[in-house]
């Protein structure tokens, strides 16, 4: 029997009454008339897989240079499928049998890799058994079991995705053939405003919310072409992996590749999928819908100076130089005069605008020092334009300008004898200079930390 006699639509996913009391190796479950169906089919996958590997391997007899080699001198491979695993005995080997189908079906060399984070169940032993790659990550976390698969994985293309059976791996030929067509990222994508198809009870309604919310705020914040920002279910190149650099061990790992694909420039692209009830018995799903919703969020901000820093400083200083000059220019509006009391405020939000700003500059310097963004050529053009030196002297312009003000309005105080003053004449000079103090300091120092950063370093 060969590949070409099995049916041409792929093995059905798990979904509610279909394949749901699928029994697998070392795990017992109901058995009822679907059950026994489901699993006669996967039963048949099964024999036909290991008949054509054995009639390749007694076609003809192996040579030298054909012998196994050890994992380390392992050739390269087409395709790798990446498991993350933690406790999936009830679905991984769904998993598993759907990934070898399709390896098979596209008739592509390839391998199923298992990143086992520490399975208590018999997770390990199924996917053994099964023929799966299994490697041991032992430091915990999502993005850390995917390092550790993706960075075992020997092919030239990688496919991941979650090991819960709630998505469709016998589906991955349609991911490998964008990659085929030069795409770096292929991104599956659930949610509807892609094409994709959420079946019920698949996705918790809070997560029917919060997804497309936070979809949104990175293609705003980054303008990444992507309609489904948390899908597990992708496809890249390793060459763009490692070019990359993965940091995030949580799972801050889908959304990290995501936004650092966008910024890096690399070709994505979409494929819309249906995601189905997982079909985990033993405990309940590893995402915490408001910790990883609020750690993706935080995510976000720390990836985007722009928008945390930035875009905030430069409100409060356009607040704080328009408050400024109402109240110098000694203006009315509505009958309204603006005082002291506005000029301090004003000055206050000048102070906390040059911080932000300075925030925004030294962090974005900070990540690509680090490798963690890309370098921003208007960000290079701006430390070289206002140098150590230059920002000292400005600095120093500044806080000498301060003082002076404050030692004439001091000395004017002297020459009445120290009595009574004008509190609003006195306030409009005794604001703006001790502000510009402050300024110079702050902007001094700064300068002192951004030049350490730039330090050029192995």
């Amino acid at each position: 029997m060969s590949l070409s006699q099995l049916p041409s639509e792929p093995i059905a996913p798990h979904s509610t009454g279909e394949l749901q009391e699928i029994r697998l190796p070392y795990r017992d479950r109901p058995r009822d008339a679907v059950a026994d169906r489901a699993e006669r089919q996967l039963d048949h996958l099964v024999d036909v897989l290991a008949a054509e590997r054995l009639a390749s391997q007694s076609a003809a007899p192996l040579t030298e240079d054909q012998a196994p080699v050890a994992d380390e001198a392992l050739p390269s491979l087409e395709l790798s499928i990446v498991m993350p695993c933690l406790d999936e005995a009830d679905t991984v080997g769904t998993c598993i049998l759907k990934a070898i189908y399709a390896i098979e079906k596209m008739g592509i060399t390839g391998e199923v890799i298992v990143a086992d984070n520490g399975s208590r169940d018999d997770s390990v032993q199924i996917a053994q058994e099964l023929g799966a790659r299994v490697v041991h990550v032992d430091e915990p976390g999502y993005g850390a079991a995917l390092m550790g698969g993706i960075e075992a994985a020997r092919g030239r293309f990688i496919i991941m995705g979650d090991a819960d059976d709630s998505y469709d791996f016998s589906q991955v030929h349609r991911f490998y053939k964008k990659l085929c067509d030069g795409a770096e990222l292929v991104q599956g994508c659930r949610l509807p405003s892609g094409g994709g198809r959420v079946m019920p009870g698949a996705m918790p309604w809070l997560h029917q919310y919060g997804n497309p919310a936070l979809t949104w705020l990175v293609q705003k914040m980054f303008r990444a072409p992507i309609h489904d920002v948390y899908c597990g279910l992708r496809g890249f190149t390793k060459q763009l992996y490692q070019q990359l650099d993965q940091r995030c061990t949580g799972m801050e790992f889908a959304t990290e590749m995501i936004i650092k694909s966008t910024l890096f420039g690399a070709k994505i692209e979409e494929v819309p999928i249906v995601l189905h009830p997982d079909g985990r018995k033993a405990h309940r799903p590893h995402l915490r819908t408001f910790r990883d919703g609020w750690r993706t969020l935080r995510f976000f901000l720390m990836l985007s100076p722009r928008w945390t820093f930035l875009v905030p400083g430069a409100a409060l200083a356009a607040m704080g130089l328009i408050g400024c000059l109402l109240v110098l220019l000694r203006v009315s509006l509505a009958g309204i005069v603006f005082d002291a009391h506005t000029l301090l405020v004003s000055t206050l939000a000048l102070l906390i605008s040059a911080q932000l700003g300075s925030f925004a500059l030294l962090a974005k310097t900070f990540a690509a020092a680090e490798g963690i963004l890309p370098k921003d050529a208007r960000v290079e053009k701006f430390a070289r334009r206002f140098s150590l030196e230059r920002t000292l002297w400005f600095s120093g312009a500044l806080i000498a300008g301060g003082i002076s003000a404050v030692a004439w309005k001091s000395w004017d105080w002297a020459a009445t004898g120290f009595g009574a003053l004008d509190y609003s004449e006195t306030m409009r000079w005794i604001v703006p200079a001790t502000g510009a103090v402050a300024l110079g300091f702050q902007f001094a120092f700064s300068s002192f930390l951004l030049s350490i950063l730039r330090l050029a370093r192995r």
